[in-house]
């Protein structure tokens, strides 16, 4: 093709680009002892950074950071102040991945209306803390190289390998002003990551939650299958939990998890603890608010609920409580009786 004769990638295997055979298992300090890395790319182990363009080196060498030709990075015109509240548990009945929609800026309400949880796949989707765009490009460039890998290898890449594909290609910024914060939550099919073959031309998803299996507590899981949540930073951490939150509403929602979130709970109770979690964060964080996105992840794939306003989760809290202080007054009367 012409962009690999360009970038001189016609006569390397595919291999030697980027190590895939690292991605599927856990054993990648010794894979990564065997990348090839450029004096061209500043020693980074990929190929595909640098063009092999006569004047590459003279441009690179007149604008890296920390040169006298470098130019000062562009100051913004007020400092931003991320703030959001996103989630992710495991339970018997697959995952569970809630996140509220307002953007801001600094004091600013941006947009009370975002996505923060992205479908990568039938069976992954991504919640996003940090900065808006940062966490928007590399939602898709985690798009473009599963996929990628599912053309070249014929089988989708796991949950655990799309984690550590995504903490390789971040960890070069560590130290920029990189903001991405992404938590992974999917379901692996039993033998996914060890060469499973999968219809390239099906990327459909649940709708019908009648097709929903609840896989029994009793039923052993493997680490390579079943449900999994895995928290990738900008810095190159990748962290694997049965619960995760992220964002300056994590606190809240902790509180609410730690104290309702069990194995044994229906499909019912994790959808409403995990609407509770994101509601009791955005009613005491001011950077979270507006609506709740939800979807349920099981071995079907994943199942978008509608959208809920936080608003009307409000009013019923407060019913809630008025019917429980009105049934007390009626008991304390009774008991005077």
């Amino acid at each position: 093709m012409a962009l690999e004769d360009i970038c001189s990638f016609k006569d390397k295997p595919v291999q030697q680009l980027f190590p895939f055979s690292a991605l599927e298992t856990d054993n990648h300090d010794v894979e990564l002892k065997r990348l090839k890395t450029s004096q061209r790319n500043c020693g980074i182990p990929q190929h595909i950074f640098m063009p092999p363009f006569p004047w590459a080196n003279t441009f690179i060498s007149t604008s890296c950071i920390g040169l006298p030709n470098h130019s000062p990075t562009m100051q913004r015109p007020f400092p931003l102040s991320h703030g959001t509240t996103t989630l992710g548990f495991v339970f018997q009945g697959g995952v569970i991945a809630a996140a509220d929609t307002r953007a801001s800026a600094g004091g600013l309400v941006a947009c009370p209306a975002v996505h923060k949880i992205t479908p990568i796949h039938s069976h992954l989707v991504v919640t996003s803390s940090g900065s808006g765009a940062d966490c928007m490009l590399w939602e898709r460039i985690l798009i473009r190289e599963i996929r990628l890998y599912e053309l070249r290898h014929k089988r989708r890449l796991s949950i655990r390998g799309s984690a550590k594909l995504l903490s390789f290609m971040l960890h070069p910024f560590k130290g920029t002003e990189v903001c991405v914060a992404l938590t992974l939550c999917g379901w692996n099919k039993e033998g996914g990551s060890t060469g499973l073959n999968h219809n390239l031309d099906d990327s459909s998803f649940v709708t019908d939650e009648s097709a929903v299996r609840n896989i029994s507590a009793k039923d052993p899981v493997s680490p390579s299958s079943g449900p999994q949540v895995i928290y990738v930073c900008s810095d190159g951490a990748r962290l694997q939990g049965d619960i995760i939150s992220v964002g300056s509403g994590s606190p809240y929602a902790y509180g609410i998890l730690d104290g309702g979130l069990s194995w044994s709970l229906s499909k019912e109770e994790a959808i409403s603890l995990a609407r509770e979690a994101v509601f009791r964060a955005t009613h005491r964080d001011a950077y979270s608010g507006n609506n709740v996105d939800l979807f349920h992840i099981t071995a079907q794939g994943w199942i978008q609920r509608p959208r809920e306003d936080l608003k009307e989760e409000y009013y019923r809290d407060v019913e809630r409580k008025s019917n429980h202080r009105r049934k007390e007054i009626q008991r304390d009367t009774t008991e005077c009786n």
